[in-house]
């Protein structure tokens, strides 16, 4: 299976600032990136186009071309719980150095921690496998290709389940806004 995942543009949210699961606007910039993300997806064709259903990720998909993505809830960005909306600098919790030195299991307050994260993309992306490979037991396909719009935790989540990148150094390799990721897994 060939996946191409497809980070949102840029927010209109300060640096530093937690908003995971929070329907953020996208930034000025959005028409220059968006167009720049959408010539490197021009020449590709897909089986199934998903998107997270934050508007972020659908307004991307439509801008490229695929309004009717399917609305994928386990491509969402991590929850960050209690601090959604909140600049890391000024949350008061004394968890926060706890998420910091074991973010990969210790959740955010009220929220997931980076394996919940990993998880739910595993189960999508395990899924997607199980597609490809009833189709090509029903002779439909040799290969599934599926474009994913969502967001930079699940582009980790997918690099590490991939083995491209290692686990535990996960947020040392995060996607660009507008950026493509291609990823291929074998049934």
């Amino acid at each position: 299976m060939k996946l191409c995942l497809i980070r949102h543009t840029s927010v209109a949210v300060p640096v530093g600032t937690c908003y995971g699961w929070t329907d953020v606007p996208v930034s000025d910039h959005f028409e220059a990136e968006a167009q720049a993300c959408k010539l490197q997806l021009d020449a590709l064709t897909f089986d199934l186009v998903f998107t997270s259903p934050l508007t972020r990720a659908k307004r991307l998909a439509s801008f490229c071309g695929y309004p009717d993505a399917i609305k994928e809830p386990r491509m969402k960005e991590m929850n960050m719980g209690d601090w959604e909306m909140k600049r890391f600098d000024q949350i008061q919790d004394p968890d926060l150095q706890k998420y910091f030195d074991h973010f990969l299991d210790h959740p955010t307050r009220n929220g997931e921690s980076f394996r919940d994260l990993y998880r739910r993309v595993v189960d999508f992306i395990e899924e997607l496998k199980a597609e490809e490979q009833r189709r090509r037991d029903d002779s439909l396909t040799d290969e599934l290709r599926v474009a994913v719009f969502c967001h930079g935790g699940p582009i980790m989540c997918a690099m590490a389940y991939a083995g491209v990148i290692p686990f535990k150094e996960v947020y040392n390799h995060i996607p660009a806004h507008a950026s493509v990721t291609s990823l291929e897994f074998t049934c």
